[in-house]
C-alpha cells in the first residue's frame, strides 16, 4: 500500500502494483505485438513484388513503430491507462496525482518503453523498478506516471477486517473500551488489513507496539500468551459490535417516535415504549354518506299544507325528495290550485290593461254613519 495525493490535497491509500504482476501483463503485451507484427512484416515483404526495396523499408519502418509504440499508447490513452496485458491481470496506469493518464503521458511511457523493452532487453526497466519505492520504470518516472492494482479480491472489500476469536470473547464483553481514540483504532485496523503484505519480523514488531499502544487503554488487563494481532482483533471486534448496537438502538428510537414498528437487533429484546395506548386501537370512522333531507310534516287544521315539489333535479336529494314523506295523506277533494289567469302576462287586451298601482297610503274601508256636510271655507 502506497499513499497518494490528489489534486485537491486528499491522502488516498493505493495498491500499487507489483513486480510479479507489471512483469506478466508486460509478457502478454509482448506476446501480442509479436504476433501482429510478424504477420504485417509478411504482407510488406509481398509489396517487394510488385514494388521497389524503398516503398518495402519505409513500409516495414512504418509498421514497427505502429507495433512497438502504438499499440500501447493507443491503448491507454483510450481506456484510461490499461492495456490488453494490463486488462488480464487487474492493473491501471494513473497519473502521480490519482487523474486518468493523457496522450502525452501515453506517448511518453510508450517511446521510454521501446528504448527499454525492444532495444535493451528490459534491464533498464526492470533496475528502475528494484530501486524505485512504487516500482516505477524509467517511462513511469519521465510521464509522472504510476501502476496501481486495480483489481482486488472481495474478502479484502468487503470482508470482515477484525474477527471476535471465541476464546477471547467472554474477555472481549467486559472491556472498557471508552478510552480508545478512533486513530488508534484506525491504526489497529489498517495493521489487520495488511498483515500478510508484511514481512514476518516487521509484521511481529509492529503488532506488538500497536497492541502496547492499544493495552494500555482498555480494562481489564488481557490474558496472558495471546498474540498481538489475535488481541487486536478481539478487541475491534468488540468495539464493533457495541457500535452496531448502538446505531440499531437509536434507529429503533426514531421509528417508535414515527410511528414505526421497530426490528430488533438480533439477540435484542425490544424494550417497551415508556407510554402506551390502553384498550384497543380506535374503530376508523364508516364514510358518511349524503346528508338526509330534512323532514316535511303532515297537514295540521288551520295551517296551509306544505307539498313538496314533484321534481328536483338531479342532487343528493333526488332520489330522496321525490318520493312522498311516510305518513302523509294529500288532503280529501280535489287538489287546491290557484285558478289560471284569464289573460297569460303580456296578452291582455290594450284597453283592459290593469292602472298602475295607486300611489301613497293604502286606502281603508270607507267611514260608518250619515255624511257630514260640506264646509265652508271664508
Amino acid at each position: 500500500m502506497a499513499e497518494l495525493v490528489t489534486g485537491e490535497a486528499v491522502a488516498v491509500e493505493i495498491k500499487v502494483a507489483r513486480l510479479a504482476s507489471r512483469a506478466c501483463a508486460l509478457l502478454l503485451d509482448l506476446m501480442l505485438q509479436l504476433v501482429v507484427l510478424n504477420f504485417a512484416l509478411g504482407l510488406a515483404q509481398m509489396t517487394a513484388l510488385v514494388a521497389d526495396d524503398a516503398w518495402t523499408a519505409g513500409l516495414v519502418i512504418l509498421i514497427t513503430v505502429v507495433v512497438q509504440v502504438g499499440y500501447p499508447c493507443a491503448f491507454e490513452t483510450m481506456t484510461r491507462g490499461r492495456t490488453i496485458g494490463k486488462l488480464a491481470l487487474g492493473l491501471r496506469v494513473v497519473s502521480d496525482d490519482g487523474g486518468p493518464i493523457r496522450f502525452r503521458q501515453a506517448l511518453v511511457r510508450a517511446l521510454a518503453g521501446y528504448v527499454e523493452f525492444w532495444a535493451l532487453a528490459g534491464a533498464p526497466a526492470l533496475l528502475a523498478s528494484l530501486f524505485s519505492k512504487r516500482g516505477k520504470r524509467l517511462g513511469d518516472l519521465f510521464a509522472g506516471t504510476v501502476v496501481i492494482q486495480e483489481r482486488v479480491s472481495s474478502t479484502s472489500i468487503y470482508g470482515p477486517i477484525a474477527v471476535m476469536p471465541p476464546q477471547l470473547a467472554g474477555w472481549a464483553q467486559t472491556l472498557e473500551l471508552s478510552q480508545l481514540p478512533d486513530e488508534l483504532a484506525m491504526t489497529a485496523r489498517q495493521y489487520l488489513a495488511r498483515f500478510w503484505d508484511l514481512l514476518p519480523e516487521v509484521r511481529d514488531a509492529l503488532g506488538q507496539r500497536i497492541t502496547d499502544q492499544v493495552t494500555a487503554l482498555v480494562s481489564p488487563p488481557p490474558p496472558p500468551g495471546v498474540r498481538p494481532e489475535i488481541l487486536l482483533s478481539a478487541i475491534l471486534a468488540e468495539r464493533r459490535r457495541r457500535d452496531e448496537w448502538r446505531l440499531a438502538q437509536r434507529r429503533a428510537r426514531r421509528m417508535r417516535i414515527a410511528g414505526q414498528h421497530p426490528t430488533g437487533w438480533p439477540g435484542q429484546a425490544i424494550p417497551a415504549p415508556a407510554m402506551a395506548m390502553a384498550g384497543p386501537a380506535p374503530v376508523p370512522a364508516a364514510p358518511m354518506g349524503p346528508p338526509a333531507p330534512p323532514p316535511f310534516s303532515g297537514p295540521v287544521p288551520g295551517r296551509p299544507a306544505f307539498l313538496p315539489p314533484t321534481n328536483y333535479g338531479s342532487g343528493p336529494y333526488q332520489e330522496v325528495l321525490t318520493q312522498p314523506p311516510p305518513g302523509y295523506r294529500p288532503p280529501p277533494g280535489p287538489p287546491r290550485h290557484p285558478p289560471p289567469h284569464p289573460y297569460p302576462y303580456g296578452s291582455q287586451p290594450q284597453g283592459q290593461q290593469p292602472p298602475y298601482p295607486r300611489q301613497g297610503p293604502p286606502m281603508g274601508p270607507p267611514p260608518q254613519g250619515p255624511p257630514r256636510p260640506p264646509q265652508e271655507h271664508p
